[in-house]
């Protein structure tokens, strides 16, 4: 177990959106201790201004975890890297958070998970929204619905500028809907609680400006053992439409739970990442009727009090982080749960790829 006196020393990989809002956290929570930023490019120049300018800064990953010996590593590149500086980072002793997905192939992520088992330290993969409450509660309520459940979800982003050379670069490993799509594969699970048993997908490439065997725009549904239903979709690029984007919906015979997001899915905030996990108010509709087929119940507005932003989010990610290692967290499920999600979004895209239904 980690000595609670002595601050944790991060070595953050991948200086990006995520990487940036980790050190973020890092650099202001109490506990932590960044000893290192790295990435390839300027990336890692920018935010070590914004931190104050005193952290080192390296090109090369095996350079800055040779250099700096931390005693863990956050890594938030691009997904064709988690796998191999996952495995070096516990090899060297290191506790490990790891941006979502797992890695870049199922394989990959069973490997990372088993490399953190045989060095004995902690691996967190950053589902963000587990830490979120109002998705907590979207999920707790969802269940509260009865089976089975039909799920209806959406992430679509007109990407532009730095954000279209972000999607560029990360489809350059990756479909959005095996990138995007864990988390709400996620969601799924634990809302029916059951085991998914077939998926099939469809895929559309729109743009000349990523590889031929990959696609920017994917839609997926899932069918469970229970009988309950999912599908998401998820679609990236300039020409991506920003109607009805942000879709967060569930339904089952006692009635429907909705996230109502009304300022974060406006137009123009498709991309906006601190939109992405905005709730604002979930609206919760009874489906029982009288004896004149009425509603018995109006619908009710939950608006919670504790919504965090992005960068909140992060922190609470990090916390948790902090607090597996310190008390000895089992992290077992959670690990499992993430290999599960990438397994069955990697099932969705051989789906698109080979226009058949995959039983899993």
């Amino acid at each position: 177990m980690l000595d609670t006196k002595k601050n944790l020393r991060v070595l953050v990989v991948g200086c990006g959106n995520m990487g940036a809002s980790h050190a973020m956290a890092y650099h202001s929570l109490p506990g932590f201790e960044i000893c290192g930023l790295v990435s390839t490019g300027e990336s890692k120049v920018k935010l070590n201004e914004k931190l104050g300018g005193r952290y080192l800064l390296f090109a090369d990953f095996e350079e800055a975890l040779h250099a700096t010996k931390p005693d863990a590593v956050c890594i938030s590149t691009y997904p064709d890297t988690h796998e191999s500086f996952a495995v070096k980072a516990f090899e060297s002793g290191c506790h490990v958070f790891i941006e979502k997905p797992l890695a870049d192939t199922v394989d990959g992520a069973i490997r990372v998970a088993e490399a953190a088992k045989i060095a004995n330290k902690k691996l967190v993969v950053g589902y963000i929204l587990r830490y979120h409450p109002s998705w907590e509660k979207f999920i707790e309520l969802s269940q509260q619905m009865g089976k089975p459940l039909v799920m209806r979800m959406n992430l679509n982003q007109q990407s532009h500028g730095a954000k279209w050379t972000v999607h560029r670069n990360l489809m350059k490993s990756l479909s959005p809907i095996v990138d995007c799509a864990v988390h709400y594969i996620d969601v799924m699970c634990q809302m029916t609680r059951s085991k998914p048993v077939q998926v099939s997908a469809i895929g559309a490439r729109l743009t000349d400006d990523i590889p031929d065997w990959n696609y920017n725009y994917g839609q997926l549904q899932i069918r469970f053992e229970d009988g309950s239903i999912g599908w998401y979709e998820a679609g990236w690029g300039p020409m991506v439409s920003d109607n009805a984007f942000f879709i967060k919906d569930v339904f089952g015979p006692k009635g429907a739970v909705s996230i109502v997001a009304r300022d974060a899915s406006k137009a123009g905030k498709s991309d906006d990442i601190d939109a992405h996990t905005k709730t604002e108010s979930i609206k919760v509709h009874y489906g029982e009727l009288n004896k004149q087929d009425e509603f018995t119940q109006a619908d009710e507005y939950l608006d919670l009090k504790d919504e965090p932003d992005h960068q909140e989010l992060c922190n609470r990610e990090q916390r948790f982080f902090l607090k597996a290692i310190q008390e000895d967290l089992d992290l077992t499920d959670a690990t499992e749960d993430a290999i599960n999600s990438l397994r069955i979004a990697f099932a969705c895209d051989e789906s698109v790829k080979t226009g058949k239904m995959i039983q899993l």
